[in-house]
């Protein structure tokens, strides 16, 4: 599997903002992708990052209603990669904190 493929896309919620100062970044990543594979692929598309530990939860989706008519939406995996003291940050949250 592609780095690109098990990073799906960066979580900005105020609980993950809350974490960048402890260098701890919220993704979601591929369901099938395990930690060493999201240690791996973390540390792949940003160069000069070095992952400590990776702690993962399956997100289950939420039953919406519309009418009579009810659907859910589907389970996702999220990663939450803590980086060592010495690794440095990843750019792309630098802005938004």
């Amino acid at each position: 599997m592609n780095a690109h493929d098990i990073i799906i896309r960066p979580i900005i919620s105020e609980k993950s903002m809350d974490q960048l100062a402890d260098k701890k970044y919220t993704f979601e990543v591929a369901k099938g992708a395990n930690k060493i594979e999201i240690k791996k692929a973390v540390e792949e598309i940003f160069k000069g990052t070095h992952v400590e530990s990776v702690t993962t939860s399956i997100v289950k989706g939420k039953i919406k209603r519309m009418g009579a008519t009810s659907g859910k939406r589907a389970d996702w995996k999220k990663a939450t990669v803590k980086l060592s003291q010495d690794s440095k940050t990843i750019e792309f949250f630098e802005g938004l904190a």
